[in-house]
C-alpha cells in the first residue's frame, strides 16, 4: 500500500478481534516512512468512542470504564460521536510494533510522553487498524522518570480473555523494548528536543472522520 502524504487525514481505528470497531480517531499525517507513521491531532478532531467509555471520561468515573471492558468481552456495545479535547497529540507508530509512542501538549508545552501498548497496525485505504491492550507507560517530558498506568485494568481484561496469553507475551516483550529505547534514547526519544518543541500546524483544521460513515461497531 502506498504511503500517506503529509497533511492527509487518516483514521486510526481500534478493531476488536470480532471485527467490530471499538473506536475511531481522525488524525493528520506528519510523516510516513518505513520506520513509522507519525500523525497528529488537535482539539476538535473527530472521534467515535464506546458510549460507556465516553461517559467514564465525561464523569470522571472509572467504574464505567470497567463496564466498557465488560461490554467489550460480550462483543456488544454502542459507539458515540465525540471530539478530541484539551491537548494536541503527536504519535509515532512503527508498523510491526506492539506499541505506539505518543506525546501530549498543552498551552504550556509538552505535558508528557505516553506509550500505548497495542496490536501492530494494519493499513487500510483510510488509515490503519490496531487495538489498544489497556496497559500504558507514562514518561516525564524530560525523559527522567516513568510509571506504569492502568495495570489494574490490564489484569481485568486479561481475566476477561480480551488480551490472550500470546498477546500478553507480546506486550511483555514490547515493554522491554520501550524501556530499552528510553534508556538508549532511540526511536522518537533520539530526537526528543524536536518533539518537545513540536506544535500543531495552524494551517491544518482539526481532522474529521470521512463522511461520519457507519461502521461495523455502530
Amino acid at each position: 500500500m502506498e504511503s500517506f502524504e503529509a497533511g492527509q487525514t487518516v483514521v486510526r481505528r481500534e478493531v476488536h478481534r470480532s471485527g467490530r470497531v471499538w473506536s475511531e480517531h481522525a488524525l493528520r499525517v506528519v510523516a510516513d516512512t518505513p520506520e513509522a507513521l507519525v500523525a497528529a491531532c488537535s482539539p476538535g478532531a473527530e472521534t467515535r468512542w464506546p458510549a460507556l467509555y465516553a461517559k467514564a471520561r465525561a464523569d470522571g468515573d472509572r467504574s464505567a470504564r470497567v463496564e466498557a471492558f465488560d461490554a467489550m468481552a460480550t462483543g456488544v456495545w454502542e459507539l458515540a460521536d465525540a471530539v478530541w479535547q484539551e491537548t494536541e497529540l503527536l504519535l509515532w507508530k512503527p508498523p510491526t510494533a506492539w506499541f505506539s509512542v505518543n506525546a501530549f501538549y498543552t498551552s504550556a508545552g509538552l505535558r508528557n510522553w505516553y506509550v500505548h501498548f497495542e496490536r501492530p497496525s494494519r493499513r487500510t485505504p483510510e488509515g490503519y487498524d490496531t487495538f489498544d491492550l489497556t496497559v500504558d507507560l507514562v514518561i516525564a517530558p524530560d525523559l527522567t522518570g516513568w510509571e506504569w498506568k492502568d495495570e489494574d485494568e490490564y489484569a481485568h481484561v486479561r481475566r476477561l480473555g480480551i488480551v490472550t496469553d500470546t498477546e500478553h507475551q507480546a506486550v511483555d516483550a514490547a515493554r522491554d523494548r520501550v524501556l530499552a529505547m528510553l534508556a538508549e534514547r532511540s526511536g522518537p526519544f533520539a530526537d526528543a528536543a524536536a518533539w518537545t518543541t513540536w506544535r500543531w500546524n495552524r494551517a491544518w483544521p482539526p481532522p474529521r472522520l470521512p463522511g461520519r460513515r457507519r461502521t461495523a461497531g455502530a
